[in-house]
């Protein structure tokens, strides 16, 4: 079967990783990269072997790319997504969809309007510990599921967010430690414990400057399973630890930190469970993004990509579809609205 061409809208430091993602599949190969900035597309393509386009328009008409990853500021997803679905090539944005439910609602039209797939980039659902514990909870081996949460208390100075004028940006950034960097732990809540039925949550900017977005948040969840958890997010938190999700219940607990699962304990032991605990107990080869952002591995990304065009190829429903991906965004732009008028929010929100 014919290698399926890839290009990447918006060259900045995550292109880096879609690249070197698209560069290990077997089944795929990078064909161009586009950014509007002058000289960036030049440096990527020869970086990478590729050809540089600096008008979106001739890069889209090139018949040799199939999918479009787009890896721009949060705020501009919707833009490069919809010229790729109206193009006719299918696409996969980086987290988060987009900014707000409404605008993801947009990106999720147009792909289906121009009969392309769409997929978000949730790389953390492909690691082998997600996927362990996601299997965990189907099977119900923690019995009745009490709590959730997910922990974010990573480190970015403020040399980071001086560095890009729409970083820290309510338009371009979307948000700050729960939109940018908490979605991929959120998201793994929401996509183990199901619908999240109520947020209540408080914001604040505490240890950074010339920024519109929260540094630091706490927010409570009711899920419509009965149980409830809690977000906790902050940007603050030298020198940053890896993000960590918990799920306790009445006949077990799990916690990961990043690709590690550092508590498994069931109250019926299962001989796997043993092997669990020496294999993935210290699995993590990264930094886990907890201190830079460039401290990822890109095998997710891989996996996440590999697992696409075999739904490209088949004609089937993506892993993570369009929906799935906003789910996360509606989450924490409930727990901004919460945050601003002091009182819970309900979910989903209701559509302006």
């Amino acid at each position: 079967m014919k290698k399926k061409g890839f290009g990447i809208i918006g060259l900045g430091m995550i292109s880096e990783f879609h690249a070197k993602a698209i560069e290990h599949i077997d089944g795929a190969r990078l064909i161009a990269g586009f950014d509007p900035v002058p000289g960036k597309a030049g440096a990527f393509a020869q970086k990478h072997g590729c050809m540089g386009y600096e008008n979106l328009a001739d890069f889209l008409n090139n018949p040799e790319i199939d999918i479009v990853t787009i890896a721009t500021p949060s705020g501009l997803h919707l833009d490069g997504a919809v010229a790729s679905a109206k193009a006719g090539k299918h696409v996969i944005v980086e987290k988060p969809l987009e900014v707000t439910p409404e605008r993801c609602k947009v990106i999720i039209d147009a792909c289906k309007k121009n009969k392309v797939k769409l997929t978000g980039v949730f790389p953390s659902r492909y690691h082998d510990a997600s996927r362990i514990v996601k299997k965990a909870i189907e099977s119900g081996r923690f019995g009745k599921i009490a709590f959730a949460d997910a922990q974010i208390k990573w480190c970015r100075s403020q040399e980071y967010y001086d560095s890009g004028a729409w970083r820290g940006t309510w338009k371009m950034d979307g948000g700050g430690c729960l939109m940018n960097q908490g979605i991929h732990a959120i998201d793994l809540l929401q996509w183990f414990m199901g619908p999240v039925k109520e947020v209540s949550a408080f914001i604040g900017t505490v240890g950074h400057k010339r920024i519109e977005v929260e540094d630091t948040a706490a927010v409570a969840l009711k899920f419509a399973n009965g149980a409830v958890g809690t977000i906790e997010g902050t940007t603050c938190a030298y020198p940053g630890f890896f993000k960590r999700i918990e799920i306790m219940g009445t006949e077990g607990t799990a916690v990961m930190e990043e690709e590690n699962i550092v508590k498994w304990e069931f109250s019926n032991e299962t001989d796997e469970d043993e092997r669990i605990r020496a294999e993935y107990g210290n699995a993590t080869l990264t930094g886990g993004g907890a201190p830079d952002p460039s401290a990822i591995g890109f095998h997710g990304h891989q996996r996440l990509f590999e697992s696409f065009i075999n739904a490209v190829d088949t004609d089937s429903e993506p892993d993570i579809t369009g929906e799935s991906a906003s789910r996360a965004v509606e989450i924490i732009c409930a727990a901004y609205k919460s945050a601003r008028l002091g009182k819970k929010c309900s979910l989903p929100l209701e559509r302006k």
